[in-house]
C-alpha cells in the first residue's frame, strides 16, 4: 500500500497505526541485509497520512498531526574516524547513527590517521566508505600535509575525489600558506573550509573565557582565537577571489565578520551547531561531554548566532559530530578530549527548540539541514531516493544508550525533544527503520 520493498522474497502487508502520531505504514516488503526498493512517488498518493515536504511546501491545519517526510538532511561536518582511530568510531557506526538522525549525506573530516593529504591515504578512506558506509559519505582533503600547515598537499590530485579541502582541529597558522592554499583551490574550483583559531591566543585555554572559568579556576579560550583567524582570512579571499567556508562559528564577532563580508559580496558561507544556538557557558557542568572546540561561549554569543541563523548570516547548522571513548571523555573539563556527538539529536533539538518555539519555520530549518549545504557543496541528495519520516509528535527524553554512534558523550542528555526518526532511506535503499516497525514484519 505505502512502500514496495522485497524481504526474503516474501510479501507482508502490514499496517501500523499509532494515532497520536497519525502514523500509517501499509506493505512494506523488505529484503534482507536492509537493502530495499522504495518508490517515494507513492507517498504523495496517501495525502491523509504524510506530509511531503518540498521546497516551498505549506503546512496547513489538517497537515499538523501526520508525520513528515522530509528530504534527506546533509552534514557538511563529522568525524568519522576511520582509519586510524576506530575505537572512537567506524565509517559503520557513524553512518547508521546519521541515518538514525536523518541524514542521507555527510562529509567527512580530514584528520585521520593517514591524514588524506594525498591519493594513497584518501584512497584507505575511501575504501572503508565503499564497504561500510549506509549513507553517502563524501571526504575531504586536507589543506596541508598531515594537517601540520608547513606544506600543501596533494590538492591537485585529490581534487576530483573529496568535496573540499580543510585541516579541521586545527587553524593554518600561517596567513602566506593559508593564500596559497586558496588560491590552489580557486584554480581547482574547490571550497576551502577553514578551522579558524589562532594558536597564539589559545593560552593553553580548554573552555571559553569567561565568568564560568573564573569561576571554577578554568583555563579559558578567548573569543578573539576565532574572530582574528577568520579577519585573516577574509582578507586573503579579497586578494584571491576563492570559495570560503567558515566551520562551526561560535561567537559575536565572527557572525558580525562573515555578514559583512556577504553584503561585500565575498564568496563566503559558514555553519555552526546546535549546542552553539541552544546552550552558553552558563550550561556548563564539571563533565566532559559540555566540552568541546570551539568551546560554549556567552548568552550574548548565542542570541548573536540566533540572529545570524534568522537573517541568512548563517547558511547552515552541522553537528560537529566528534566520537570519543566513554573512557576518554569521563575525564573532566580539562582532561577529556574536545568534541561531543550530535548526529542523532540536531534535527529533535532543532525543531523542539527553534521551530516549535516560533524562533524559526520548519521551511528555514530544512533549508539549514538540506538546501543549503546541499548547494554549497554540490551534494547530490535528490528526495526522490534520499528522504527521512519523522514522527514530529513524539515526545521523548535524549538517553546516550539509544545511540548507534559509539560516543555517547552529548551535552543533551535527558532533554526532552520532540521528533524521533522512523525511516530513512539513502540512494534508494533503507538505511534505518525504527525498531517498532522492523519487529513487526
Amino acid at each position: 500500500m505505502l512502500f514496495s520493498v522485497l524481504f526474503l522474497n516474501r510479501v507482508f502487508s502490514c499496517c501500523f497505526l499509532w494515532r497520536k502520531a497519525a502514523f500509517l505504514l501499509g506493505e512494506i516488503m523488505m529484503k534482507s541485509n536492509f537493502e530495499k526498493n522504495i518508490q517515494f512517488d507513492v507517498l504523495k498518493n496517501f495525502k491523509d497520512e504524510f506530509f511531503v515536504f518540498e521546497k516551498g511546501a505549506v503546512i496547513g491545519a489538517d497537515d499538523v498531526n501526520k508525520c513528515f517526510v522530509f528530504p534527506g538532511f546533509a552534514d557538511v561536518h563529522v568525524h568519522l574516524r576511520e582509519p586510524g582511530f576506530s575505537y572512537k568510531e567506524t565509517v559503520l557506526d557513524g553512518s547508521r547513527a546519521a541515518a538514525h538522525g536523518g541524514f542521507t549525506a555527510v562529509c567527512a573530516m580530514p584528520n585521520l590517521n593517514p591524514a588524506p593529504d594525498c591519493l594513497e591515504n584518501l584512497q584507505k578512506e575511501l575504501e572503508i566508505i565503499e564497504r561500510d558506509a549506509c549513507v553517502s559519505v563524501l571526504p575531504y582533503g586536507t589543506i596541508t600535509k598531515g594537517e601540520d600547515g608547513k606544506e600543501l598537499s596533494d590538492m591537485e590530485a585529490l581534487a576530483p575525489f573529496v568535496v573540499a579541502f580543510s585541516d579541521d582541529g586545527r587553524g593554518v597558522q600561517s596567513g602566506e600558506m593559508m593564500k596559497k592554499a586558496m588560491e590552489k583551490a580557486k584554480s581547482l574550483q574547490k571550497i576551502i573550509v577553514a578551522h579558524c583559531e589562532d594558536n597564539s591566543l589559545l593560552h593553553g585555554g580548554y573552555i571559553h573565557d569567561g565568568e564560568y572559568a573564573k569561576k571554577h579556576g578554568h583555563k579559558g579560550i578567548s573569543s578573539e582565537s576565532e574572530w582574528k583567524q577568520i579577519a585573516r582570512d577574509l582578507d586573503l579571499v579579497r586578494e584571491t577571489g576563492c570559495a570560503y567556508h567558515v566551520c562551526h562559528i561560535s561567537t559575536k564577532e565572527s557572525v558580525e565578520l562573515i555578514r559583512k563580508a556577504k553584503k561585500e559580496g565575498l564568496d563566503v558561507t559558514c555553519e555552526t551547531a546546535p549546542h552553539y544556538l541552544l546552550l552558553d557557558e552558563g550550561n556548563l557542568m564539571e563533565d566532559g561531554r559540555f566540552k568541546m572546540n570551539p568551546p560554549l561561549r556567552t548568552k550574548e554569543d548565542r542570541e548573536a548566532l540566533l540572529d545570524g541563523v534568522i537573517d541568512g548570516t548563517v547558511d547552515m547548522i552541522i553537528t560537529d559530530h566528534a566520537p570519543h571513548s566513554m573512557k576518554e571523555k569521563s575525564r573532566g573539563l580539562e582532561k577529556s578530549p574536545m568534541g561531543v556527538v550530535g548526529i542523532e539529536t540536531s534535527f529533535p533539538l532543532l525543531y523542539t527548540y527553534l521551530v516549535k518555539t516560533g524562533k524559526i519555520t520548519l521551511e528555514k530549518l530544512l533549508d539549514l539541514m538540506h538546501y543549503n549545504p546541499c548547494k554549497r557543496f554540490k551534494i547530490k541528495n535528490e528526495i526522490k531516493e534520499n528522504f527521512t519520516v519523522f514522527d514530529l509528535n513524539a515526545e521523548y527524553e535524549i538517553n546516550p544508550e539509544d545511540f548507534l554512534s559509539k560516543g555517547k558523550s552529548t551535552p543533551f542528555k535527558g532533554t526532552k525533544v520532540f521528533g524521533k526518526c522512523l525511516l530513512t532511506v539513502a540512494n534508494g535503499k533503507t538505511a534505518y527503520i525504527d525498531r517498532r516497525m522492523s519487529e513487526k514484519l
